[in-house]
């Protein structure tokens, strides 16, 4: 089989490798099935589609919506190396799945309004399909509606027509969406059960998602939730687009 790509853009080990974990346990991939590139630590270089399967987006400290002026030089590194990318990626219509920071960059490079109006608290919310969600051949497997982990400062505030809503939540419209016939991505963390978010609540307990003291308590909400279904969508993107080599 080709194998599938992790784009990750986490610094802190912990959630790096935290993340790439659960990538891999909820998959069903192994290392030599999912590689990986840290693009906070090295450039993305020259990446040819047809060497994979699919590409995977984790999520990222990184929002797509803030002031130019306030990025990083590595930020706007990654921006642009994805930009390229998505270029593509979109042009041929390739597998993407996008979780989290996708939504901005991938709703960003297709001219979706990203900024944050619908911005979720850490912990898990209600997510609910669209009628386009429940036909859809990754998310219609999904209950029409489940318990989804979110914690995020940004969300696509309008779609542009050519994108298809596939989900929302109460507080959030747009929880996942398609490009074209292939191309995904999703607002909630499709790799997060409830030990995954509490270190995550761990690692960005003062990146102001959310007030310090209150992370034991949603250490505690998390553990009292049932988030089990999002899973899916990591599981049958995989089934789907996986080639032989």
């Amino acid at each position: 089989m080709k194998p599938f790509l992790l784009l990750a853009t986490r610094p802190e080990d912990a959630a790096a490798d935290g993340e790439y974990e659960a990538m891999l346990r909820f998959s069903g991939l192994d290392e030599s099935e999912l590689h990986r590139i840290r693009l906070e630590q090295q450039p993305l270089g020259e990446l040819r589609l047809e060497d994979y399967s699919g590409l995977i987006m984790g999520g990222s400290p990184f929002n797509s919506s803030d002031p130019p002026e306030t990025k990083s030089a590595v930020q706007l590194r990654v921006e642009g190396e994805l930009a390229t990318l998505l270029d593509a990626v979109v042009a041929a219509d390739f597998p993407m799945l996008g979780a989290c920071y996708g939504v901005g960059t991938i709703g960003t490079h297709q001219g979706a309004v990203v900024d944050r109006t619908y911005s979720e608290p850490v912990g898990p919310v209600s997510v609910m399909l669209t009628d386009e969600g429940r036909k859809d051949p990754i998310f219609g497997l999904l209950p029409t509606e489940f318990e989804a982990f979110v914690g995020h400062k940004e969300a696509v505030r309008e779609l542009p027509p050519h994108a298809v809503r596939l989900a929302s939540s109460p507080a959030c419209p747009v929880q996942a969406f398609r490009i074209g016939a292939n191309v995904y991505a999703t607002q909630f963390h499709p790799e997060l059960d409830a030990a995954g978010i509490e270190t995550r609540i761990d690692v960005y307990r003062h990146a102001g998602y959310f007030p310090p003291e209150e992370a034991e308590a949603l250490k505690d909400r998390a553990r009292a939730s049932d988030v089990r279904h999002p899973s899916t969508v990591l599981k049958r993107f995989v089934e789907r687009y996986a080639v032989s080599a």
